[in-house]
């Protein structure tokens, strides 16, 4: 049987990602049996990317792949399956096993899944639902304490000024107005939940991106990218995944936020912005914040399976630490240089500065004694 090495590159594809069907794993299993028995000697192979990728397949063959797609090989070009294959354990909870379904290959996908919601629903519909309530989250998150800080107080609820939620009730138009915008939002689902994307620009570029992955694209594409901002890290799946994996982040913070937003004024009775630093000017926190900035500059957390979390320099952070002191050793003398030389030109200053002053002085005492002199001789003279 004759394989064409299109396909032998296929066969040597890392393992199918988790979120493929079976049928899919299985057939990348038959075509890496027959690229081991079929597969020809001693292939001559071009540089991808620079790389020459040398295959061994057998202990007894040695073999090199040509007329390879360096796509199905550049990790910027397709997002690549299996980001945590090699790994047990969670990554967020390194004390379980890693869920079967989650290895690393989404945007997002730390290995977090305690109640095996993984196991027995589909997986594109539930990052499609994450990523709804993130975005709703993420405004909600600022909306809520702006509703509190500029609203006019006929908009708000109760004695205190807080914000109509379900927990904290609704007047008769404030519960009008959350209706409405609720219905609004029930309408976007509606029209949208089964719309196809690969029809669209983002959509065929996602395409593109997880044709390694599955043939769904990306959860969450609307197509709505105006300012241009989905690629600012690059215009590559790379890029892009960084994009999402930024979005989830900052969703995934604003769900629990405005949670606990939420959960405070229902216990308390209180808006969430009242007597709190966060929305009130004040300096512990962007202190506070340039502390975190400057700590993640030069070190990070890691855990491991001996300690829960470990402080140490990243090799980031050593690289700037080192530029930072080449700096330093640099500037410091140029600084000293210029202090020694301003320190002369001060103290030559000071010195004619004190000459001048104390000839002034002399001058000085000098029209003062004339002056009384001539005066005491004109009184004497009457």
């Amino acid at each position: 049987m004759k394989i064409s090495s299109r396909i032998v590159a296929l066969a040597l594809l890392p393992t199918a990602s988790a979120f493929t069907t079976s049928s899919s794993s299985s057939v990348h299993t038959s075509l890496s049996s027959a690229a081991v028995e079929d597969a020809p000697a001693a292939t001559a192979l071009p540089e991808i990317n620079n790389v020459k990728y040398d295959t061994e397949v057998n202990p007894e063959r040695k073999f090199r792949i040509a007329n390879v797609d360096p796509a199905i090989f550049n990790p910027r070009n397709r997002v690549q399956t299996g980001r945590y294959n090699d790994r047990e354990m969670s990554v967020a909870l390194p004390f379980l096993k890693r869920p079967t379904q989650l290895d690393g290959t989404h945007a997002g996908d730390v290995g977090f899944d305690p109640l095996g919601l993984s196991e027995s629903n589909d997986m594109y519909t539930m990052m499609e639902a994450e990523l709804r309530h993130a975005r709703l989250a993420m405004l909600a998150v600022v909306g809520w304490p702006l509703s509190e800080l500029l609203a006019p107080k006929w908009l708000l609820h109760g004695p205190n000024n807080i914000a109509p939620s379900v927990l904290n009730g609704f007047d008769p138009l404030t519960f009008i107005t959350t209706a409405a915008i609720f219905g609004a939002f029930g309408y976007f689902e509606y029209n949208t939940a089964l719309r196809r994307t690969d029809d669209k620009e983002l959509g065929q570029k996602h395409s593109q991106d997880m044709a390694n992955v599955w043939k769904y694209g990306v959860p969450g594409d609307y197509n709505f990218d105006p300012l241009g901002l989905y690629s600012m890290f690059g215009d590559d799946a790379t890029g892009r995944k960084a994009m999402r994996e930024l979005e989830i982040a900052h969703g995934r913070s604003a769900m629990l936020g405005i949670t606990a937003f939420a959960a405070w004024e229902a216990l308390t009775g209180h808006a969430i912005v009242e007597n709190n630093l966060l929305f009130h000017p004040n300096a512990v926190v962007p202190a506070a914040a340039l502390a975190y900035i400057a700590f993640g500059f030069f070190y990070e957390i890691e855990s491991t399976d001996q300690y829960l979390f470990q402080v140490k320099k990243s090799s980031e952070g050593e690289v700037r630490m080192q530029r930072i002191q080449n700096w330093v050793d640099v500037t410091t003398p140029k600084v000293q240089d210029k202090a020694e030389v301003a320190f002369e030109k001060a103290k030559e200053y000071y010195t004619i500065t004190s000459k001048n002053a104390k000839e002034l002085k002399e001058k000085y005492n000098s029209l003062n004694d004339d002056y009384t002199k001539n005066v005491m001789s004109k009184n004497y003279d009457v």
